[in-house]
């Protein structure tokens, strides 16, 4: 699979988001990030081995403990994500997705000020 087309599953993405903020890590360090009471680690452990033979994290089986790595980037996956939800669910429609996230949820003052700047920056390019 090409890995610009990798789609992970919101169990996938869980797993990521700690391998992204962690970097490498075993299957015990990402189960115990993760803390999920209701799932156990043989399950972490098995997921981890299907994103490892999707292409999406690497492992290094060197020593007893592998140690796996996400091989997709944070900002390409979020990308692509973004770019999936505009077209399916708003219609192309980027500007529809950010005035529904607004409307949704309570942005702070310093949040609104980063989105002005980068609309400003948007405006001058």
């Amino acid at each position: 699979m090409e890995k610009n087309n990798i789609k992970p599953t919101e169990g996938e993405m869980e797993i990521l988001q700690v391998l992204w903020a962690k970097g490498k890590c075993t299957v015990r360090e990402v189960h115990e990030a993760l803390d999920k009471k209701d799932a156990g680690y043989t399950t972490t452990l098995k997921l981890m081995q299907i994103m490892h033979d999707k292409g999406m994290v690497d492992r290094d089986t060197s020593s007893k403990t592998h140690i796996y790595n996400a091989l997709i980037s944070e900002e390409t996956t979020q990308q692509q994500l973004v770019n999936k939800m505009i077209n399916n669910v708003f219609n192309g429609s980027a500007a529809r997705l950010v005035m529904q996230a607004l409307g949704n949820q309570k942005t702070s003052h310093e949040e609104i000020e980063l989105i002005k700047d980068y609309l400003s920056k948007l405006e001058n390019k």
